[in-house]
């Protein structure tokens, strides 16, 4: 991990912390006292404003746990049920999975554990409101039924992805914003695939899903063998604006054969495209993916126009 040394971590580790709803990984809440006030200070509301958007495209250095930051250890499975908590600096060695609302990460690493069932090292798909600051994401037992992140009403803002079989299993009202996923793992045989291969995607929407925004990131998948795609969707209203994308066999793919239908609302604009898919092919759309927006879209070596979209099933 190249943000943090293990010195840094705080050997102490807290154990079964789910069990009260994640309220004692939480940060103190913040207190006020009225003006004028005598009393006792009342807990303050909880925002959570985005963060100051990245300069330049996401890498290792702009993502994930700052260089320095102190870790607490936590040892074992977390679920955190509770609402409108604050969890940083944590170093989960365990899968959490987030069913309150109103959630926030900061500053944390997600390592998972050894497991031979399907897992995310973050599972938000029963929450609501989840936001994910300045993370990380790296299993610690890599396995082909690992993933890094499984995501609904999820905010993900400058987080460095690597070493699942997926980044991220997008599911509706997700962003991912200046982050970075790279790296994943590829297996000869993965039990989701019949045994075959692992099918790699930098981030991936699932049929009855729908707006997912992916914006200003990184997705490098030529960082990782045979990969499928950096986006493989069958999501309504997918937005893919301002990335730095490449690697695949087609490096976005948008897929209606799921669908009782087109698959509609999709937009990209302003993305920058490597040259390392295996088909040499940005973009393919199947014949009935409607794209509402394409423009902006160019060679990042050369600067040019990408080709038009490969139109097919």
């Amino acid at each position: 991990m190249p943000h943090l040394t293990a010195a840094l971590l705080v050997a102490a580790a807290l154990t079964g912390c789910g069990s009260d709803g994640g309220r004692s990984l939480a940060d103190p809440p913040a207190t006020t006292k009225p003006a004028g006030s005598s009393g006792s200070p009342e807990p303050a509301a909880r925002s959570e404003e985005p963060p100051t958007a990245l300069v330049g495209y996401p890498n290792a250095d702009s993502t994930g746990v700052p260089t320095g930051t102190r870790l607490t250890v936590v040892t074992g499975d977390q679920t955190i049920s509770a609402d409108n908590l604050v969890i940083t600096g944590k170093d989960f060695h365990g899968f959490v999975t987030v069913t309150g609302s109103n959630v926030t990460f900061r500053d944390c690493v997600f390592r998972g554990r050894a497991t031979d069932r399907n897992a995310a090292l973050l599972d938000t798909e029963r929450g609501r409101n989840t936001v994910v600051v300045s993370s990380d994401f790296a299993p610690s037992h890599p396995s082909a039924t690992v993933d890094d992140l499984w995501t609904k009403s999820t905010r993900i803002y400058r987080a460095d992805i690597r070493g699942g079989v997926d980044g991220v299993k997008a599911n509706s009202h997700t962003l991912i914003q200046d982050s970075y996923i790279h790296d994943l793992t590829w297996f000869d045989r993965d039990p989701n695939q019949n045994g075959g291969p692992t099918h790699n995607d930098g981030v991936q929407s699932f049929a009855g899903e729908r707006d997912v925004t992916l914006r200003h990131n990184t997705i490098d998948m030529s960082t990782t063998k045979q990969a499928n795609a950096a986006l493989q969707t069958s999501a309504h209203d997918t937005r893919v604006l301002n990335n730095l994308l490449d690697g695949g066999a087609c490096v976005l793919n948008f897929d209606h054969t799921v669908l009782n239908g087109p698959l509609t609302g999709i937009e990209v604009a302003g993305n920058r495209f490597g040259r390392h898919s295996a088909y040499d092919c940005p973009i393919l759309l199947s014949t009935r993916s409607i794209m509402t927006r394409n423009e902006g879209n160019v060679w990042d070596d050369t600067g040019r126009p990408i080709p038009p979209p490969e139109r097919h099933d």
